[in-house]
């Protein structure tokens, strides 16, 4: 079967029940093609890969390592088994909601070419937020949505150009380290096996590469205090 872009999607600023005094892109809707380019660092960049698709919390999303967002509309599928309800194209907040493709199987630096022009490298799992959880008016979504573990895959741009809906997806290169989405979100969410494994393949970018650090660092002081 061949991998492809089911559906493209942006968002303008929209209400954030979260935190209603800032706007929130969280609510995308499909678009029939963008520009995307790397939109540079995350503080002072352009925020969203995707031209015309708005980012709200430039703390925790968008800039380089975060450009595009992709999600499989099988997991969403999943989904909607999980909840006994329908979810759109575009659910979860993806840029790319893709079909054929197992996002969550990716390694950290697998490229992927979409269309006749677009490369993308994927480097990392999105972690859920509050926003997330406000859009889904789901009780405890963030732990279901944790535990589950498919999150989907944030990516860089490597070659900009025109994303189209129903571009194919190839992966083009795929590392050897064996380091995946998964177990990087499993380190992320606390598992401190997966985080020594991460940490010593040294895959994540250098920003992420801290931030898993300082964690596990807080984690094993949390752990040593109930020890004493």
């Amino acid at each position: 079967m061949t991998a492809y872009v089911r559906s493209l999607n942006a968002a303008t600023p929209g209400h954030n029940p979260a935190a209603p005094s800032r706007a929130t892109g969280i609510a995308k809707v499909p678009v029939e093609a963008a520009r995307v380019r790397a939109p540079g660092p995350k503080h002072g960049g352009l925020g969203s890969g995707l031209v015309g698709d708005f980012v709200g919390d430039s703390r925790h999303h968008g800039g380089d390592h975060q450009a595009v967002y992709a999600y499989a509309r099988e997991e969403l599928d999943a989904w909607q088994d999980r909840l006994g309800r329908d979810l759109a194209d575009g659910a979860f907040g993806e840029n790319l909601t893709t079909s054929g493709l197992d996002v969550d199987g990716a390694l950290i630096g697998e490229r992927w070419r979409v269309g006749e022009e677009v490369v993308l490298e994927v480097c990392g799992p999105r972690i859920p937020c509050q926003t997330f959880q406000a859009r889904m008016g789901v009780r405890g979504w963030v732990r279901r949505f944790t535990e589950v573990g498919n999150t989907g895959a944030y990516l860089s741009v490597l070659s900009p150009g025109t994303l189209r809906r129903g571009d194919t997806l190839e992966v083009v290169e795929r590392p050897t380290h064996g380091i995946g989405v998964r177990l990087a979100f499993r380190a992320f969410s606390g598992d401190l096996a997966a985080a020594e494994q991460v940490l010593g393949a040294r895959v994540l970018v250098a920003v992420e590469h801290d931030e898993l650090a300082r964690r596990v660092g807080r984690r094993l002081a949390a752990v040593g205090e109930l020890e004493d």
